[in-house]
C-alpha cells in the first residue's frame, strides 16, 4: 500500500509532456525556465509597455504543487493570462488554484481574468493602492499597448497579510515590504529556496521608481531581504539569479540614484544639471538606464529640492 502511494503521489507531482506546438503571445514562444523543483518562471521582455511586446514586460512564477498550482503575478492583460494559462498547463498536471499579486502595477495583475476560478490574494496595503489606481492603470495600458481592456475583468484580488500561509498543503512566507511601490508582497518558498521579489529587485534592468515612498526605504528592505536564507531569486523583471546578485545590484542603482539626486539638489540647481551625467560602468550590463533615470529625475526630483528646502527651514 505504501509503495502505491509513492507512486501515485510521484505521478501526481511530475509535469505532464511538453506540448509539440509552442504557446504564442504577440508573436512571440512564451517560455517557462525551471528554477527549482516543480516551480518556473516566464521572464518579460526587458521594455516598457508598447504596441510590439502587448505589455509582456514583467515576469510570472509559477509552482506546481499537489493540490493544484501557485501563480505569482499574472501579467498585463487577460489575453496574456490565457496565454500563461496554456503554458502553465505544459508543465503542470493541475490548474492554477491560486494567485498571489505582489503589487499594483498593471503588468503584474491585469491577467487574473484568466484566472477567475482561482483565489486571488494581495496585500491590504496592495489592494488598496489597486482600487485607487485601476482605472488610470486601464488607461495607461490601453494608450501604450493599442490594445483595449474589458474595465469589469480587471477585478481586485482578495486581501491578505503578511505571515506564513498555506496554500492547499503547501507553505510560504509573505513578506510585506513598501519600498517599490507603497505595496510589495515577497514571498519566500522555504522548501525551494526560492525568493519571489516582484518589483523589490530588479536585476540587468534598471529599476522604474514611480510609485516609491523612497529610495532609502527601499534600500533598508533590500538590506532586510538580503538576510533570508534563499538559493535564488526572481525578480519582477529580468532574470533569476542568486539572491544576493540581484539585491546588490538593484541596491547599487538606488544608491547611486539617490546620491546623484541628492549632490544636485544639496547644490541648488535644477533636474536638468541632475540629468546632465554619464551612466557609470557598473550598470553598462542593464537595460533602460537611460530611460529609467530620466523618468526617476522627473519623478523624484522635486522631492529632493523640497526635502532640503525643509532641512534649511527647520
Amino acid at each position: 500500500m505504501k509503495a502505491r502511494f509513492l507512486v501515485s503521489l510521484a505521478a501526481l507531482l511530475a509535469p505532464p509532456l511538453m506540448a509539440s506546438e509552442p504557446v504564442m503571445f504577440c508573436e512571440r514562444p512564451l517560455v517557462a525556465q525551471r528554477v527549482a523543483e516543480n516551480t518556473w518562471m516566464v521572464e518579460g521582455l526587458k521594455e516598457e509597455l508598447s504596441t510590439s511586446n502587448c505589455g509582456h514586460i514583467g515576469n510570472q512564477a509559477f509552482i506546481a504543487t499537489p493540490s493544484g498550482v501557485i501563480l505569482i503575478d499574472s501579467g498585463s492583460s487577460p489575453l496574456f493570462g490565457e496565454a500563461l494559462k496554456a503554458l502553465i498547463a505544459q508543465h503542470a498536471s493541475h490548474p492554477v488554484r491560486w494567485v498571489l499579486n505582489t503589487h499594483h502595477h498593471p503588468d503584474h495583475f491585469f491577467g487574473n481574468a484568466a484566472f477567475d476560478e482561482a483565489q486571488h490574494l494581495t496585500l491590504t496595503t496592495t489592494r488598496e493602492l489597486m482600487a485607487r489606481d485601476r482605472d488610470a492603470l486601464i488607461d495607461n495600458v490601453e494608450r501604450l499597448t493599442g490594445r483595449s481592456l474589458e474595465r469589469s475583468h480587471i477585478a481586485l484580488p482578495d486581501a491578505t497579510e503578511a505571515g506564513d500561509i498555506t496554500l492547499g498543503s503547501y507553505p510560504l512566507s509573505l513578506y510585506a515590504m513598501s519600498g517599490h511601490s507603497g505595496g510589495d508582497l515577497v514571498i519566500m518558498d522555504h522548501a525551494t529556496g526560492v525568493l519571489f521579489l516582484g518589483d523589490m529587485g530588479f536585476y540587468q534592468r534598471a529599476a522604474a521608481t514611480a510609485h516609491t515612498p523612497g529610495l532609502q526605504q527601499w534600500l533598508e528592505e533590500l538590506s532586510d531581504l538580503s538576510a533570508l536564507d534563499a538559493r535564488i531569486a526572481v525578480p519582477g523583471h529580468g532574470p533569476s539569479a542568486p539572491p544576493h546578485t540581484v539585491l546588490e545590484q538593484t541596491a547599487r542603482y538606488l544608491t547611486w540614484l539617490d546620491q546623484r539626486l541628492s549632490d544636485v539638489a544639496s547644490e541648488g540647481l535644477g533636474a536638468n544639471h541632475a540629468l546632465a551625467v554619464e551612466i557609470p560602468d557598473m550598470f553598462s550590463t542593464m537595460a533602460l538606464t537611460e530611460y529609467e533615470f530620466t523618468r526617476s529625475v522627473m519623478q523624484l526630483y522635486p522631492r529632493y529640492e523640497a526635502r532640503l528646502l525643509w532641512d534649511t527651514q527647520h
